[in-house]
């Protein structure tokens, strides 16, 4: 009896045992198979064929818009301000009247000229009177010739004191001119830090105002020693003269980013690079017949160059990464491989790529945030042509 309850309870233990085990070996099985995550389907993105475009290129140069002409008006006489015929930023004629100083002690000062003149020229007549008077009486032996030279001699001296009073007159004439200040050239009034009243003169620091004179604008703007040798070896000419004059006319991009309407024409160059900057300056000159333009503007100067068979490529197309630029080609294997491009150029939204890129290549276009080196791709194959049509170069 005992015999068969000890056999029954060890089979009851290796049916629980049994029991277990199954149902450890059902739960591996279902968190094993649980655990495995869905195969996830490859994203659908575009792509684009790269290949060669005749395009025209633009660099851009940050400059600063002066006037032809930066006139300084200054006083050439002491006064005080009587009047201020201007306003500032007024646009004013050759000869307008701009300032005038109190006139009344330079007036005096030529009354006082016109009437030492007179005297001096009533003391010239009456030294020709006693020449006249004592030249026959010479001749006749009368008088000995000595008073006769002295006569001379005074009539001599009386005309040079005409002369002298006649150039004190001719001199205070200038400084009541003086006290009327007049544009020299049309332009545009800047600043006046003065007001009516207030005591000016030749030895004043600061200038009434400055007149720019703005029928024509010189833009300057500076190359970099890099941009410089890429410019000698752009264009034709054996010296630099030579190859400004090959410069094809420039844009202005003002401030708003648009664009000018009226194209200006390089000019000259600095003789020699500024040490501290690195940079040699241009300057281009633009008609301002409707004088939009005014000194103290900024903007930028486009010179734009014909580029043959350039890799062309849209920035969307494009992601930085520590300072360079980047793309993700297609393998033959569809997935992507993030690699860095060296650009050479920009033409409005596209990059011009000089190395790291060929014709026939494949790179995504965009959907760049979500792709990672060796992630496979469902490539939907995009038109380049229609990227220009839609957005032209």
């Amino acid at each position: 009896m005992k015999k068969n309850q000890f056999n029954s309870t060890h089979r009851l233990i290796a049916l629980f045992l049994l029991a277990s085990t199954s149902a450890a070996i059902y739960s591996c099985g279902s968190s094993t198979a649980n655990d495995t995550p869905a195969q996830m389907p490859a994203q659908a993105l575009p792509v684009i064929t790269v290949s060669d475009h005749q395009v025209t290129a633009h660099r851009e140069f940050t400059a600063s818009i002066e006037g032809s002409r930066d006139i300084e008006i200054r006083p050439q006489v002491d006064g005080y301000l009587d009047r201020i015929s201007v306003d500032e930023g007024a646009y004013v004629r050759k000869g307008q009247t701009l300032f005038h100083i109190d006139a009344r002690p330079y007036l005096e000062q030529l009354n006082t000229a016109n009437a030492s003149l007179q005297s001096a020229k009533a003391a010239l007549e009456s030294a020709a009177i006693n020449v006249d008077k004592l030249t026959p009486l010479v001749a006749n032996n009368v008088v000995s010739d000595v008073q006769l030279k002295t006569a001379k001699a005074a009539y001599d001296a009386a005309k040079a004191n005409v002369s002298q009073a006649q150039a004190a007159v001719d001199a205070a004439k200038i400084n009541v001119g003086y006290t009327s200040i007049k544009a020299p050239a049309d332009g545009y009034i800047g600043t006046i830090p003065f007001k009516t009243g207030s005591l000016v003169g030749k030895s004043t620091m600061e200038a009434l105002t400055v007149l720019s004179e703005t029928k024509d604008i010189h833009v300057y703007f500076s190359m970099s020693e890099l941009d410089f040798l890429d410019f000698k070896q752009q264009f034709p000419g054996n010296t630099i003269e030579q190859k400004i004059k090959q410069i094809p006319p420039v844009e202005l991009v003002l401030a708003d980013n648009s664009i000018y309407p009226q194209k200006g024409k390089v000019e000259i160059v600095e003789g020699q690079f500024d040490k501290t900057m690195g940079a040699i300056n241009f300057r281009a000159t633009f008609p301002n017949v409707n004088g939009l333009l005014r000194s103290g503007n900024t903007g930028k100067v486009r010179i734009a160059r014909q580029l043959t068979k350039s890799v062309l490529i849209p920035q969307e197309a494009t992601f930085e990464l520590q300072d360079k630029v980047f793309v993700y080609t297609l393998l033959d294997s569809n997935k992507v491989e993030g690699r860095p491009v060296t650009v050479s150029d920009r033409s409005g939204r596209y990059y011009l790529i000089s190395k790291g890129l060929k014709p026939g290549e494949k790179i995504v276009y965009n959907g760049l945030d979500r792709l990672r080196d060796g992630m496979a791709i469902a490539p939907q194959q995009m038109s380049m042509d229609s990227l220009l049509t839609a957005n032209p170069i």
